[in-house]
């Protein structure tokens, strides 16, 4: 997993609960990289999933919750790091219909080692889309913030129904979004 996400969780866990909890939560994990990130290197996903763990165990916020908060976090920063990918779009549904077909290609140009998750999307309606993700990782719920993280983004109300599309919790969901007002 690309060291950007794990800057970026710091940076929230920092700016949302403090310096000193952001310090306590990579000096009390045992983390093979020492808790040391750079935005370019790249590191075991499971490290992010044990960050979040003490973080739950600190602020006695669930774990999907957090991981929520971060994908909205997360996608707020995209549209500061990235504003090429919001040129020309000027909806939450036309945003990610593109996710696979032009973010994640510009990405690998950026990143080519990068594992990036599959997202597929089908329009039901002017104001229904599935949207699906898929990934070896069980990152459902950053998937799920990043969605309500677009939504906010471009001004909308949204409702999201998940449904699992695979055994292991988090790797493969549907989500239906609908557009409200």
């Amino acid at each position: 997993m690309k060291g950007m996400v794990f800057t970026e969780f710091m940076e929230m866990v920092e700016s949302k609960f403090g310096l000193e909890l952001a310090d306590r939560i990579l000096t009390t994990c045992d983390l093979p990289s020492g808790g040391s990130y750079t935005a370019v290197g790249t590191y075991d996903h499971h490290e992010l999933m044990t960050l979040v763990q003490l973080l739950s165990l600190e602020t006695n916020i669930p774990i999907p919750d957090l991981v929520r908060a971060f994908g909205h976090h997360l996608f707020g920063r995209f549209t500061e790091m990235y504003p090429r990918f919001f040129q020309g779009v000027s909806s939450s549904f036309q945003f990610l219909e593109q996710v696979d077909a032009y973010v994640h290609v510009e990405v690998l140009k950026l990143y080519p080692e990068a594992e990036l998750p599959k997202f597929t999307s089908q329009r039901m309606d002017e104001n229904r889309l599935a949207f699906e993700y898929r990934s070896r990782r069980p990152f459902g719920d950053l998937a799920e913030g990043l969605i309500a993280g677009c939504a906010e983004h471009f001004g909308e109300q949204i409702q999201i129904q998940r449904e699992p599309l695979a055994a292991e919790s988090g790797t493969a969901i549907r989500f239906l979004i609908t557009r409200l007002g």
